[in-house]
């Protein structure tokens, strides 16, 4: 891949995952030459703030924690559209590779990676978060053996996912606890499930449930009973068996009930068999206390020492363990001083701003490392997270983790010009936007109830609290100008503003071609503020070498009274009525009667005649 910095503090140098989330890359921080695992948040999820907001949520409580069987979360935040998390690199394979590497583990040494496993998630769950995705590619193992628990803080999000998402679902179906597979929510109980999933993997070498698809696996994990370890794997201790099984029974309230518990009862297990540790697999544990060993001396050889050499060496030992006893005190008494000299009660510096909080933590030579993080709840730079707690016992000289509120969860504005009223506001509300007020506007490029401008603009921040002002067209309406246009056109245009054009078309002669069939006048004029559905008049040009006259004869119906007869033609397929002020009369004696018709253009019409504004007759308009 080609380098890329990222929040100017990043370098990008290769990609080492991918889920159904994030891309995850090895990185080096420019400010302290560490290399650094940077998981950026994939694009299709940029815009969905309820997502996002899940995702700030859990990363604000992942930062609470630290472990040292937890990947430790270093940074939070967003490059332009690219949100993105910071987490310690381990440098080593993940559980998933060790197991495919070696088929199956030993009994001690997977109860050992269990344990540490189950330490990871005690700490977890006592600061309130379900991890809700264990699995092995989620166990990270170092090169010297240590055990990292990775994804702490954002596996919540991915239980939202469907069972249909493919194979970043598929792989952690597999280890899905039932209730999880029912679609209700996890709890430190479903944790404890995929751990025994995870421990029968690393026994066994397989998964308890294996399927074509999802959803098959799913039911297995509802329905199906697990293989006996022991018919998979017989060296395996009928104890360890019983952990394991005990911690994925179906029903949450039959399991373990605290990952504090399942440890316990692994330990014991191994005890009963005074099992160790695989020496293949070297797993980091404490240093034992070493034992002090006492020197043994035989009786006689006591006894054999004259009573005068016995007193003097006694003499002497009091002398020497006097001073042994005093240089103790003495460095002992330097080592307490040197600790307490240097030691530091943290301060609270919660709901200070982050200058504030650096300047009252700088007073106790301790050092700041902020992380900037979006909150619904704080304004932008306020500390409102700090790791160690207030009243911790630090040294003077260390770091504290301080979470600082970069603002409002935010997604950028999208355009809802064009859109319909309603629609545009199911958009906002997909959006969890509920702050909506609307405001009518005139508009020449907008039709009627069509939002014409939004604020905030379009691709500006817009957060859960903002406020957006929809400008809707509506009421009255700015005429347009229909001038030089061909009726076709003008009728075009009114019907997109909800105009209508008058059905009384008036003509003016004109001897230009290139003006025939065009708009030469419009009543109302341009700009004028009309309201939905006005009639427009219309003055059309009509070049007389271009329409030839077309000569009918009308014939009225008798009548003991005069008679109005008017004459107006159609174009064929329009419902657009022409007046010619040449073809009106009073029909007396007179009842039928040749005139010529001209027509406006070289269209096929029909003429239409009203005698006392009743139709009479109906024809085609012959052409001459």
């Amino acid at each position: 891949m080609t380098e890329r910095i990222l929040a100017g503090r990043y370098r990008l140098t290769e990609q080492i995952g991918m889920g159904g989330m994030a891309i995850v890359y090895r990185a080096v921080d420019l400010r302290t030459g560490h290399n650094v695992a940077v998981k950026v948040l994939r694009p299709e999820f940029n815009e969905d703030i309820e997502f996002i907001s899940r995702f700030q949520r859990e990363a604000e409580a992942a930062s609470k924690m630290t472990h040292h069987n937890i990947v430790n979360l270093l940074d939070v935040g967003m490059d332009n559209e690219n949100r993105y998390l910071v987490m310690e690199y381990v440098q080593g394979k993940t559980l998933k590779e060790v197991i495919q590497e070696r088929g199956k583990l030993t009994a001690p040494l997977a109860c050992q990676i269990t344990i540490r496993i189950l330490s990871a998630l005690e700490h977890a769950h006592r600061n309130g978060i379900v991890h809700r995705d264990i699995k092995p590619q989620n166990i990270l193992v170092h090169a010297d053996g240590h055990i990292k628990v990775a994804d702490f803080g954002i596996a919540r999000i991915a239980d939202s996912s469907t069972l249909t998402r493919g194979d970043n679902v598929m792989g952690s179906v597999h280890y899905f606890s039932p209730e999880q597979a029912r679609g209700e929510s996890a709890q430190a109980t479903s944790d404890i499930y995929s751990t025994g999933v995870v421990l029968y993997e690393m026994l066994t070498g397989r998964v308890p449930f294996d399927g074509d698809n999802p959803v098959a696996v799913a039911m297995q994990h509802l329905h199906a009973t697990p293989p006996p370890i022991q018919s998979i794997a017989p060296d395996v201790p009928q104890a360890v068996s019983r952990v394991c099984m005990k911690a994925m029974e179906k029903n949450p309230s039959a399991r373990y009930q605290s990952a504090r518990d399942m440890a316990s009862d692994l330990r014991m297990a191994l005890e009963e068999r005074n099992e160790r540790p695989d020496p293949s697999f070297n797993i980091k544990q404490p240093k034992p206390q070493i034992e002090e060993r006492k020197e043994k001396r035989s009786a006689s050889s006591r006894t054999d020492l004259p009573n005068t050499l016995r007193k003097g060496r006694n003499i002497i030992l009091i002398i020497l363990l006097s001073a042994v006893i005093l240089t103790g005190v003495t460095f002992g008494g330097i080592a307490i001083y040197r600790q307490v000299m240097t030691s530091v009660k943290v301060p609270e510096v919660v709901g200070m701003t982050l200058e504030e909080a650096e300047k009252y933590l700088q007073r106790e030579e301790l050092y700041v490392n902020p992380v900037y993080v979006s909150s619904d709840e704080y304004e932008a730079g306020i500390v409102f997270l700090q790791n160690p707690l207030p009243d911790t016992i630090t040294r003077k000289g260390d770091t504290i983790l301080l979470t600082v509120s970069s603002g409002p969860v935010s997604v950028p504005m999208p355009d809802l010009r064009g859109y319909t009223y309603t629609d545009a506001v199911t958009r906002l509300q997909a959006l969890n936007i509920t702050r909506i007020t609307v405001e009518r506007v005139t508009s020449t490029e907008y039709a009627p109830d069509i939002i014409a401008a939004h604020s905030p603009e379009a691709e500006s921040p817009l957060s859960r609290e903002m406020e957006v002002t929809l400008y809707v067209s509506g009421g009255e309406i700015i005429v347009p100008g229909l001038e030089g246009l061909t009726l076709e056109e003008a009728e075009q245009k009114a019907k997109e503003m909800n105009l209508t054009i008058a059905p009384l078309l008036q003509y003016v002669d004109t001897e230009s071609e290139t003006e025939h069939g065009h708009v030469s006048a419009q009543s109302p004029e341009e700009d004028s503020r009309v309201m939905q559905n006005t009639a427009i008049t219309l003055l059309i040009y009509r070049c007389s070498f271009m329409n030839p006259y077309s000569e009918i004869t009308i014939t009225v119906p008798e009548s003991d009274k005069d008679q109005t007869v008017k004459i107006m033609i159609q174009p064929e397929g329009t419902s657009t009525e022409y007046e010619d002020a040449n073809i009106t009369w009073t029909a007396e004696a007179e009842r039928t009667r040749k005139i010529s018709v001209k027509r406006p253009d070289n269209r096929n019409y029909t003429y239409i005649v009203y005698v006392d504004g009743i139709q009479t007759d109906r024809a085609p308009l012959p052409l001459e």
